[in-house]
């Protein structure tokens, strides 16, 4: 991940990654085809830990979809700024991988994570409408896709600038911005006629 971040996905060969490991190119090539099946299995590992901490909120937060949500959400952001390992993968993908070439592969899987993200948050969202903490017209796909492209955005811009704003400390704020965009925002809304009885 290190190298990655310091020279690019296209710049760094396996050879380096060895190198890097201390283990033969042999070893490498023992465990991972080529660098977009390890790239994978990076990106594999950093969504895992996500799901865990699902887990944990849901288990400290049984009735209570909403606070999941904002507890992942803010962590999610934090981690940027306090894990190493979380910030590397989010700068690779940012803003130092080329999608060609060997690494398409690892693109269609974002694609298809893209769209597994969306409906991991709809699922969430119809979660706190039951729950009555959302109104019970928001457009959750819209709200889904809103969301996904608000924290991707925060991200991207605090990676791309981090002395710009201090995303730790602001983290809590701009993730109570987005929720209160769930509950007030009119645009978010279906038509209350169209909704079934």
């Amino acid at each position: 991940m290190r190298l990655f971040s310091q020279q690019g996905v296209s710049s760094t060969s396996l050879a380096q990654i060895a190198q890097a490991a201390g283990v033969t190119r042999g070893a490498i090539y023992w465990h991972f085809k080529n660098k977009s099946d390890l790239f994978s299995e990076i990106w594999e590992l950093s969504e895992s830990s996500i799901t865990d901490l699902e887990t944990e909120y849901r288990a400290k937060f049984p009735d209570d979809p909403l606070s999941v949500l904002r507890e992942i959400l803010v962590h999610v952001l934090e981690a940027i700024v306090l894990e190493e390992r979380r910030r590397l993968m989010m700068e690779i993908i940012f803003h130092k991988c080329e999608f060609v070439g060997e690494m398409a592969i690892v693109q269609q899987a974002q694609r298809s994570l893209c769209v597994e993200s969306y409906d991991r948050i709809e699922q969430t969202l119809n979660q706190c409408i039951q729950a009555q903490m959302l109104p019970a017209n928001l457009l959750t796909r819209r709200t889904a896709i809103l969301m996904r492209s608000y924290i991707s955005g925060l991200m991207e811009n605090w990676l791309f600038a981090p002395q710009s704003f201090d995303l730790k400390q602001e983290a809590r704020s701009y993730v109570a911005i987005l929720l209160e965009m769930c509950q007030l925002c009119p645009t978010l809304r279906g038509d209350p006629h169209s909704l079934p009885a």
